[in-house]
């Protein structure tokens, strides 16, 4: 089965003046310029690197993956001097494989660039792209035949509940690389009991007398666990938390969650604070849930990318309506359109199990500051229907 090592502790950090330093992630190299008021915060490119020994595996039936759930903007990463990934986008998850580089004592370096460009959003907005490695690192061993790893950074798992009058009817599809393995399929209550069994890599399973998840009054949660099964034995398992419910938006009545007219009173959050920037941690993370829920708010527009899957986690737990996008924001860049397709994608890939959102924003205020702005419409509509199809085939294909 999988095992992560975390790698957060005793970085070296060559930054802005070429002096080193030791740090621990999460790390910014803004938490102080990029929060003065005068935008004029240093963005370019600076270096992490860390010493690690080879984790515990066997090379004959495992394989070791890099697993970064944030690094703005762009990331170059090189295990003993050999290139691993290279990865345009600061909100999103990425791995790289790197079985086969290994060695008894390691010697990792990213390249991390937050500098101006015109290809990697955002670029222009009223907020702070701070630069550095500011979500976890970790190692993660996993079998050779295993559920999916390389696909858009996600899960390898997708889970679309729907509502069937009294019962709730699940479909679980997975994606592996053992196509004579068996895929056992398991849903849990709340309370861990079982609630439906199958099998298959694409199977729709029922739940009667299904509890709905209910939004802040009623938050329940199931589970899907999902296990690779080869010669008796299960080789690898991956699950996931997922809420039953439908819901509704009708221009003239508002929102309606299970049937039920559902009034939204919420916030805008950004993923940063004073003096910390956004290297945040999780008891940062579960203060922000904290204040936004003692003010009464039942929904969060996620401004305006993809943010920390643990706060996702929350607005889950907690029964949040949620608004999520990715930051194709205030200037449309011609050169910019590979990259408004991959951050989406990778947006939709790792949060579609989440019953909290109900939104996927294609963009925000895209032409407040783009020059011959008629000019530009063309492009712009092309690149929203773009985003709409984008949305279609994950909900369709994964």
């Amino acid at each position: 089965m999988r095992t992560r090592t975390n790698l957060n502790e005793q970085w070296t950090f060559t930054g802005p003046q070429g002096s080193a330093c030791a740090v621990d992630l999460p790390h910014t190299w803004n938490a102080v310029d990029g929060q003065d008021g005068g935008n004029d915060y240093w963005r370019g490119t600076c270096t992490y690197e860390k010493e690690f020994a080879m984790p515990r595996f066997d090379p004959a039936v495992e394989d070791v993956y890099l697993e970064f759930a944030g690094v703005n903007a762009s990331a170059d990463v090189e295990l003993n001097g050999h290139p691993v990934i290279y990865h345009d986008g600061g909100y999103s998850t990425f791995r790289g494989c790197v079985t086969e580089l290994l060695a008894q004592e390691n010697h990792l370096v990213v390249k991390v660039d937050n500098g101006v460009n015109d290809r990697v959003y955002p670029q222009k907005a009223d907020f702070t792209f701070y630069g550095g490695i500011y979500r976890d690192v970790e190692l993660v061993v996993v079998n050779k035949h295993r559920f999916s790893m390389d696909h858009f950074g996600g899960p390898g798992l997708k889970v679309t509940p729907q509502v069937a009058g009294a019962d709730g009817e699940v479909r679980v599809e997975s994606w592996n690389n053992a196509p004579d393995a068996q895929v056992e399929v398991i849903l849990t209550d709340a309370e861990g009991r079982e609630v439906a069994r199958g099998e298959g890599a694409d199977v729709t399973l029922r739940i009667p007398d299904v509890h709905l998840w209910g939004g802040v009054a009623d938050p329940y949660l199931y589970r899907a666990t999902v296990r690779l099964v080869e010669n008796g034995e299960a080789v690898d398992e991956i699950g996931c938390r997922f809420g039953v419910r439908t819901f509704r938006m009708d221009p003239k009545e508002g929102f309606f969650l299970n049937g039920r007219r559902y009034p939204l009173h919420g916030v805008s959050r950004h993923q940063d604070r004073k003096g910390i920037g956004n290297a945040l941690t999780r008891a940062h993370h579960e203060e922000d849930m904290a204040l936004i829920r003692e003010i009464g708010a039942n929904t969060i527009r996620l401004a305006h990318y993809q943010h920390d899957q643990y706060f996702y986690d929350l607005c889950d737990e907690y029964g949040m309506i949620v608004w999520a996008e990715i930051p194709y924001i205030s200037e449309h860049m011609p050169a910019g359109r590979e990259n408004t397709i991959s951050q989406m994608k990778e947006l939709i890939v790792q949060n579609y199990n989440h019953p909290s959102i109900v939104t996927w924003g294609l963009s925000n205020e895209i032409t407040i500051s783009t020059k011959d702005k008629k000019e530009k419409w063309d492009e712009i509509i092309d690149l929203c229907k773009k985003s709409v199809e984008i949305v279609n085939e994950v909900r369709g294909n994964g």
